[in-house]
């Protein structure tokens, strides 16, 4: 692709996005309740919309500063293509992805990405910085932000809320 090439658009269902989201949520519950980690859940999804890839934070289980939502779909992602291209795929996730996470995106080929709260102290696509869509990356990524956005959100604010003892919002 021509770095000056626009980022081709594909055809959106929001009722897919919702439910990928929510297959994405239900991860982000099972990062906080069985690990205790911050709750972000993500999905890759295959061009044909089949799931080929889950994954939650397990950076403090795994020991591992990597080991976020995003890139265990996308490893698991990859793992059953066969291959380090995931081109053609969305990524549903539940929390905007970080710089290491975006560029993870963009060196991967996905295509899509889905998010659900935006991050205004490390969201790397489009909230403090937008690493995805710069012209000098030989690859961008189309972006959907907002999708069940004030749901992720709570979530992550009962996170935090309950680990300095203050109750749910």
């Amino acid at each position: 692709m021509d770095a000056r090439e626009p980022v081709a658009t594909a055809v959106v269902d929001p009722a897919v996005d919702e439910r990928f989201m929510r297959h994405a949520l239900s991860l982000a519950e099972r990062a906080e309740n069985e690990d205790d980690e911050i709750p972000v859940g993500a999905v890759l999804v295959s061009p044909a919309g089949e799931v080929i890839g889950e994954g939650w934070n397990r950076n403090i289980t795994e020991h591992d500063p990597t080991a976020h939502a995003e890139i265990m779909a996308m490893r698991q992602g990859g793992k059953r293509l066969g291959n380090h291209r995931l081109v053609g795929c969305t990524l549903y996730v539940t929390l905007e992805p970080c710089a290491m996470c975006a560029m993870a995106l963009v060196h991967a080929r996905v295509a899509r990405l889905v998010y659900g709260a935006g991050d205004s102290k490390t969201g790397a696509c489009g909230s403090v910085s937008d690493l995805v869509s710069d012209p000098r990356h030989n690859h961008r990524v189309q972006v959907q932000g907002g999708v069940l956005g004030e749901e992720s959100g709570r979530r992550l604010t009962n996170y935090f809320r309950s680990k300095r003892g203050k109750p749910p919002l």
